[in-house]
């Protein structure tokens, strides 16, 4: 069956066709700064690449795009929409209502409106997706897969909060962790590469940041809470900060609940620290000898190493890491300043096998090395697939 995978994002689309349960990729794409005079489209197949610049004002017409080009008499791979059974979307956000995989009706769309404000970079954008794709797409089930899901293991202990009980069980406060499509692929990637289940820490680096500890293939904690705003240092977003900052802000400073959440979620992390939210513009300026740019990306790795530790504790051992994500598999920088002088844990980093880039799962520790460094390429859109094939053939 062709299964059509939508992640939509604040402001891009990623979409890919893909025949499963071959796990053949028809063609795959992306449309990002939607909303710009500058909107850049790629649409790529086994014989044609194509790219454009164009504006693209909504997700409507981002997908409208996307359908034109899957349909296209010359580069498309399709002659009609019903030829496509389902659309999978990735939904960030799926609280505690969400365990598993559904097929979206009115009922799904309503919970993951409610859930806007936990997630709201992500959330009004992938309801965005499934409103516009019913239209697009409207022979085909629409099925959201989300990215709490595989979270939803962890034990009590690891995700209530110590605050009042009632905010748990009327509320539904506690954590929920987010990245589970990925923190689940490259985690079996590594138990089938380890051959073994095992004491895992997956690491993912990109314009978010999350980790989670899997213990014989479950998820056991994760660094991301009640919304995707918490715990490493991102993009934009400051990670794990005390909440009294928040009350001085608003109290002593005169910032409204509105611009704390603004200044918090969109101009902190990296930006806030540098200037710049893109990790190769930040290693570009501190090669230069920016000092801004060189403590940022201290920050961010010492982050990263106390959580390590954490979950070196929680797990009771640690069999591998593994770096996954665009910045976890793409720079050799970062990976190098999390995994030195980590040798207490286990793990000493081979400086020549950090610097290979491949698209395999790949091995970059020295052979004396306890515990194992993985770099594991994600592929969010095949788990997605592979997960709306297994719904609709349950």
């Amino acid at each position: 069956m062709k299964i059509l995978i939508i992640n939509s994002g604040s402001s891009s689309i990623k979409y890919q066709l893909m025949v499963m349960p071959e796990n053949e990729v028809i063609c795959s794409g992306m449309i990002d700064r939607i909303g710009l005079e500058t909107s850049n489209i790629t649409f790529k197949t086994s014989a044609n690449s194509h790219e454009e610049t164009l504006p693209i004002p909504n997700h409507k017409v981002g997908l409208q795009k996307v359908a034109n080009m899957l349909l296209d008499a010359e580069k498309g791979v399709i002659k009609s929409t019903s030829e496509i059974t389902a659309v999978g979307h990735r939904v960030v956000h799926g609280g505690s209502d969400f365990s598993d995989t559904v097929k979206i009706d009115e009922k799904v769309k309503a919970k993951i409106k409610q859930l806007f404000e936990l997630a709201p970079l992500h959330n009004p954008a992938n309801l965005e997706g499934i409103n516009v794709a019913e239209e697009i797409f409207s022979s085909a089930e629409q099925i959201a897969v989300f990215d709490t899901a595989f979270h939803q293991t962890m034990p009590e202990v690891a995700y209530k909060y110590a605050i009042p009980n009632y905010l748990l069980t009327e509320n539904k406060v506690r954590v929920y962790g987010f990245h589970g499509t990925s923190h689940k692929y490259v985690s079996e990637k590594a138990i089938n590469y380890l051959d073994q289940n095992s004491k895992i820490i997956t690491i993912h680096l990109g314009n978010g940041c999350s980790m989670a500890a899997i213990k014989d293939g479950k998820c056991i904690d994760t660094s991301m809470g009640f919304s995707p705003s918490n715990g490493l240092i991102m993009g934009t977003r400051a990670g794990d900060i005390d909440q009294s900052v928040v009350f001085y802000m608003i109290k002593n400073l005169g910032y409204t609940p509105d611009e704390v959440n603004s200044v918090l979620l969109k101009q902190s992390g990296m930006l806030g620290l540098t200037g710049y939210s893109d990790l190769r513009d930040i290693e570009a300026e501190a090669e230069k000898g920016n000092k801004d740019c060189q403590l940022a990306l201290l920050m961010n790795a010492y982050r990263i190493k106390k959580t390590i530790g954490a979950y070196a504790a929680a797990l009771n051992g640690l069999d591998a890491i593994v770096f996954t994500a665009g910045i976890g598999e793409n720079s050799s920088y970062m990976r190098n300043l999390v995994c030195t002088d980590m040798d207490y844990f286990g793990i000493e980093i081979d400086s020549e096998k950090n610097q290979i880039r491949s698209k395999e799962v790949r091995e970059i520790n020295k052979a004396n090395s306890r515990a194992k460094v993985l770099v594991v390429p994600t592929d969010e859109e095949y788990e997605i697939a592979n997960q709306v094939y297994q719904l609709l053939n349950s």
